[in-house]
């Protein structure tokens, strides 16, 4: 029965119990048409979805489950679903209504039963739906099949060794190669679900199966062709051709118009390309992938930033995709913070010699907008792009000289902060803006830039006339400085005092600052920076001189770029809250199984290289009992009685190690020697750790006189350190 839209917003009112109480008992006298009930349950499922607990009404609502009406039924079990597994001890009263739904004439009915049976975990009701889910997931109608195949993901959370002891990973598996292109989509989904649970079965995908999976793609919806894409990331070509056909019947789908399934498409291509030798064949599906990720910036502003996260990890693995479309990253004067910098990051991902000018001159424009954030990193972007580019550089320096030149602060501190690591990475070549720098020391106020600030005072102390001014000025409030800057400036007054050590001023300058990083300072690393300063300066000025001044290695952009092997592992989770958090899901999501590329044959030999490898989860330390044939075990040799008391011999603490391997271990013999993979080494002789001399028990006397540095015991039971440790 149809309503007018907004005809059940007036149920959206708080209710009492009693009165829904009354009411229900009073529509069961004279509601021939149930309209009454059907009016009572819904303002209970209003205020249901408004956060008010209804359930003490559960006894009661109940009684209208027997209704043959459907919309009753539905409001029902969405009851039920809600307060279900908070009622263990009355939910048995409804199991014999769920039993004959699931057998109804009904399709909707049986659909509705079983998947309510599902949302409550308890064992009187997984009991209950475990022959009727077994009858669904062969039910002669699709729509019950393919709610029964999410059923049994339902089913497998709440109790995974009984869901695999029963069989229904293997009848969801059989449902892959069902007729109907939905059933097939919701098994992938379930069979998905499962295999991302650390403790969940391996789901994995041959080549037939994979094949099958793709002829049911064009019959699917949008959200079940996601699930079918994502899915042949579980299939590992063994041949460089079978990658290369499956990537050609996938790459059609980079046309489709929901921004998901392009995502996902692209994931898989740029998945099957680490086991593609074809050249030709690559370039082009790097051409083919440009235009679809620039019409997703294009949407709103949310997804935009999906985009353009995703966009940062791939233009790192594939630089070719986007290398001429830098102009689709110049900034909208009204996009958001948040999509203005991520263009920005990726605007310089994508400036090369071609195309500097172009990007140079879009961030002078952005270095003079409103938003404080957006300059600051505009300015940032203006040096980096000088030291990834060489022949822009001067062009770059220039711009900044300009930007120094409006005295406005945080400008100027941002400039002067890029203009260090330019130093560094063109030495000797840009020393000659110096004093440009030097006509702003009033204006730093933030501890990054009046350390990058100081360091090049300090670096070009002997190019520098009036350096010893500049110097006393900046340490005079040395003691109140932040760490950083204290330390930059501890550095400098170093390098100024080997420089011109013949000098009274310099003199005092650095025994000054010598004394207060040593005497009145209470940072430890300040302290002992200024203490093996002092030795050097006091034992030998030249050796102090060859270490200090030491020549750096010029600065390079590799620093910027992701790992290979972890970038094309992060790479597998394109379209995801991992791409957009830039991590591996199992870092922020509990339970979350990690991906990884699996070698191959047909794996590319620099993908090989960099392969990263899962570090396996730790067992449960209980026994789990599996019925049937499994593994032979290993003979274990007999220990000899004096090996068993050595065995319930107090362990150290250094040597509990060893036993977590053999928690970890399952598939190794456990006499085998080596390495365990775990980063520890396997090892029998406990007593060789116990007699091992304690590598710091001569060091009582390193440090001379300064006892009051000596850690001290701390009071308290032994126990609490391992507390600490374990």
């Amino acid at each position: 029965m149809s309503t007018q839209q907004g005809q059940d917003a007036k149920f959206f009112q708080r209710g009492k119990i009693e009165e829904f109480r009354a009411e229900l008992q009073a529509a069961e006298a004279k509601d021939k048409k149930y309209q009454k009930r059907k009016t009572v349950l819904k303002k209970i499922v209003a205020n249901i979805t408004m956060g008010n607990d209804m359930s003490p009404l559960f006894h009661d609502v109940i009684q209208c489950i027997g209704t043959p009406l459907l919309e009753v039924k539905k409001m029902v079990y969405l009851f039920l679903v809600s307060y279900g597994r908070s009622k263990p001890d009355q939910i048995h009263l409804v199991i014999p209504s769920f039993l004959q739904d699931c057998n109804d004439r009904n399709p909707l009915i049986r659909a509705l039963a079983i998947r309510t049976m599902s949302y409550i975990p308890i064992p009187v009701v997984t009991e209950s739906l475990s022959d009727q889910l077994r009858h669904c997931l062969k039910d002669r109608d699709p729509y019950v099949r393919k709610t029964a195949a999410i059923c049994v993901a339902k089913v497998y959370t709440a109790d995974p060794r009984k869901a695999e002891r029963r069989g229904f990973v293997e009848l969801l598996r059989d449902m892959l190669i069902d007729d109907n292109a939905t059933v097939v989509a919701n098994a992938v989904a379930a069979l998905s679900e499962i295999g991302d649970r650390q403790d969940g079965v391996i789901f994995k995908l041959n080549l037939t199966i994979a094949n099958r999976l793709l002829a049911a793609l064009g019959e699917s919806s949008e959200w079940g062709q996601i699930y079918i894409l994502d899915s042949l990331l579980r299939y590992v070509p063994e041949k460089h051709a079978d990658a290369e056909m499956m990537a050609e019947r996938v790459i059609m789908q980079l046309q489709h118009a929901n921004s998901a399934v392009v995502l996902t498409t692209i994931k898989v291509l740029l998945y099957l390309m680490n086991y593609m030798e074809n050249r030709r064949l690559i370039d082009y599906i790097c051409r083919k992938m440009g235009p679809p990720l620039v019409t997703l910036l294009s949407s709103g502003p949310e997804v935009q930033y999906v985009a353009l996260r995703n966009i940062l990890l791939i233009i790192q693995r594939r630089p070719t995709v986007l290398k001429n479309d830098v102009k689709a990253f110049f900034c909208n004067y009204n996009d958001p913070i948040y999509v203005k910098l991520a263009k920005l990051e990726i605007m310089y991902r994508l400036a090369r010699e071609e195309n500097a000018r172009e990007v140079l001159a879009e961030l002078e424009e952005y270095a003079s907008e409103v938003d404080v954030d957006f300059v600051r990193k505009a300015v940032r972007s203006i040096g980096r792009l000088a030291i990834k580019v060489g022949p822009a550089a001067d062009t770059c320096i220039e711009s900044l000289l300009k930007l120094i030149e409006t005295k406005v602060s945080y400008v100027v501190q941002e400039a002067v902060i890029v203009t260090k690591d330019i130093f560094r990475r063109y030495p000797g070549k840009y020393e000659g803006i110096i004093p440009n720098l030097c006509e702003n020391l009033d204006v730093f106020d933030e501890p990054e830039a009046k350390a990058a600030m100081v360091w090049i005072l300090g670096q070009f102390a002997d190019r520098i006339d009036n350096v010893d001014d500049l110097m006393d000025d900046l340490v005079y409030n040395f003691l109140d400085e932040p760490a950083e800057v204290q330390l930059a400036l501890l550095t400098a007054v170093v390098k100024l005092f080997i420089y011109k050590s013949q000098a009274d001023v310099t003199k005092a300058l650095v025994h000054k600052v010598l004394k207060w990083a040593t005497e009145d300072i209470d940072n430890p690393d300040l302290r002992d920076r200024g203490f093996m300063y002092w030795r050097m300066l006091a034992m030998s000025p030249s050796v102090a001189a060859e270490i200090v001044l030491a020549e750096k290695p010029a600065i390079t952009t590799d620093s910027d770029r992701m790992d290979r092997g972890a970038l094309d592992q992060l790479l597998l989770h394109t379209g995801t809250l991992g791409s957009i958090y830039h991590k591996n899901p199992e870092t922020f999501i509990r339970n979350a199984a990690g991906r990884e590329l699996v070698d191959s044959p047909a794996l590319n030999p620099n993908s090989r290289a960099v392969l990263v490898s899962l570090t396996r989860s730790q067992l449960p330390s209980i026994a789990i009992s599996v019925p049937g044939p499994g593994p032979i075990e290993p003979a274990r040799p007999s220990l000899q009685p004096d090996e068993v008391n050595k065995a319930h011999q107090p362990i150290p603490v250094e040597s509990t190690r060893s036993d977590e391997r053999d928690l970890l271990d399952i598939e190794g013999d456990d006499g085998a020697g080596g390495d365990s993979g775990d980063g520890y080494q396997d090892g029998d002789d406990d007593a060789a750790v116990v007699k091992t001399a304690d590598p710091y028990a001569e060091l009582g006397g390193a440090f001379g006189g300064y006892t009051t540095d000596a850690p001290q015991p701390v009071g308290g039971r032994s126990g609490d350190l391992d507390d600490l440790l374990f």
